[in-house]
């Protein structure tokens, strides 16, 4: 994220710089202040009352305020009162209401956000399940992004991931798969699969589709991709 030019805090969409493409926005953080790409930052809505809600499919209408903080930050700036000052003047009130349980509110609505992209990426075939049938596709060089949840096995991760590297002809680079922070459980449940403990993406298009929510929880909760990893799948899509 990078310090902003002197400018109202209230704006919900900031320019982007020369260097960055317009099809790449970047938003301005209420707490902080300063910018950062889109999809590392959280849009917040207020309801008619002054409720403050999480609007993690940015499609609340009216004006937005947006979170660049991880959940830490996000508590701290609750728990000090910048949160409210960043707020109010995005929302040009002092009336309104933040729920002290917003943090865990924006947590579970990344979550959801994501697990139901990968519901549908599912139904649309662009989701790979199962072990073997991962394995097989990625020999094969048919795996564009291996995903693994957060309780998989060592043993489990390292065989996919060196018949991904050997389908990438990437043997001998240490390239791995991505460890989701969901658990099987919550996978399972979201795709109603029995034990889903890897996932892999067939394309591009399917990947950026899942990055995009991916991105904002990981950065949300104080992860970040290993370098070099996302920017291949970052290009906008309008699903």
């Amino acid at each position: 994220m990078r310090t902003p030019p002197n400018e109202s805090l209230s704006s919900d969409i900031v320019e982007a710089p020369k260097a960055r493409k317009a099809s790449e926005p970047e938003r301005r953080c209420v707490i902080s202040g300063q910018t950062g790409p889109r999809e590392e930052l959280v849009r917040l809505a207020v309801s008619p009352s002054g409720l403050v809600l999480p609007d993690a499919q940015e499609k609340a209408p009216g004006r937005g305020a947006w979170v660049g903080e991880n959940r830490a930050g996000l508590e701290a700036a609750l728990a000090n009162g910048k949160l409210k000052g960043g707020l109010s003047r995005a929302f040009k009130t002092g009336n309104l209401e933040i729920p002290e349980t917003l943090p865990q509110m924006v947590q579970d609505a990344l979550t959801r956000v994501l697990l139901d992209r990968l519901g549908l990426e599912m139904r649309v075939g662009g989701l790979i399940l199962g072990t073997q049938r991962i394995a097989e596709a990625a020999r094969g060089g048919a795996v564009v992004l291996l995903l693994h949840a957060s309780d998989a096995s060592e043993d489990g991760r390292k065989k996919l991931d060196q018949a991904w590297r050997v389908g990438r002809e990437a043997e001998g680079s240490g390239e791995r798969g991505l460890e989701l922070p969901l658990d099987r459980n919550a996978l399972s449940v979201a795709l109603g699969r029995d034990n889903v403990v890897h996932l892999a993406l067939a394309d591009d298009a399917s990947a950026a589709r899942v990055i995009k929510p991916l991105t904002r929880l990981m950065h949300y909760l104080g992860q970040e991709f290993p370098a070099g990893m996302a920017p291949q799948f970052c290009a906008p899509t309008t699903n």
